[in-house]
């Protein structure tokens, strides 16, 4: 089956690789999307645990240092001191906050890396104005001498 596809179209391409067919670049978008969904998800997650660590230290703060307290450790419950858990706390929290700005940058160029890749294939989301999407497709058509992308105007749900 590889045979037969690269034999149709190696005279089209010049010998380089074909356009992707609509299924792959629907599914090739909606895995980035899911990619750059996920990534979200994990950075919502990561600025919880930081207003949770801000809760427990600005708490740990108005306490006795030498007072004594419990933090879980891999499953574990162990006690120590306040004074020995508040810097460990303060320690974690910027090690998170570094982690969500990591994550930040890298949702930002997904997104660029999402727009790039629906303005190659014309892709138009459902929901989206019809209008000036019919108006970009006719403008794209125009501009490429009839269409000859394979994945042009394709629609995503």
């Amino acid at each position: 089956m590889a045979a037969n596809s690269s034999n149709s179209t190696s005279g089209k391409s010049g010998g380089k690789q074909s356009a992707p067919s609509a299924e792959q670049v629907v599914a090739t978008f909606q895995r980035m999307r899911q990619e750059q969904r996920s990534m979200a998800s994990k950075a919502a997650e990561f600025e919880m645990e930081i207003n949770e660590h801000s809760l427990v230290i600005d708490t740990l703060k108005e306490v006795d240092p030498s007072r004594k307290c419990f933090r879980l450790v891999g499953g574990v419950l162990v006690e120590r001191t306040v004074k020995e858990v508040l810097p460990a706390l303060e320690n974690n929290k910027e090690q998170i906050s570094k982690i969500v700005e990591t994550l930040n940058s890298q949702m930002q160029a997904k997104g660029r890396e999402l727009t790039e890749y629906r303005e190659r294939y014309n892709i138009r989301l459902v929901g989206e104005d019809d209008k000036q999407g019919k108006a970009d497709a006719s403008q794209a058509k125009e501009s490429e001498g009839g269409g000859s992308k394979g994945g042009a105007g394709v629609l995503v749900s």
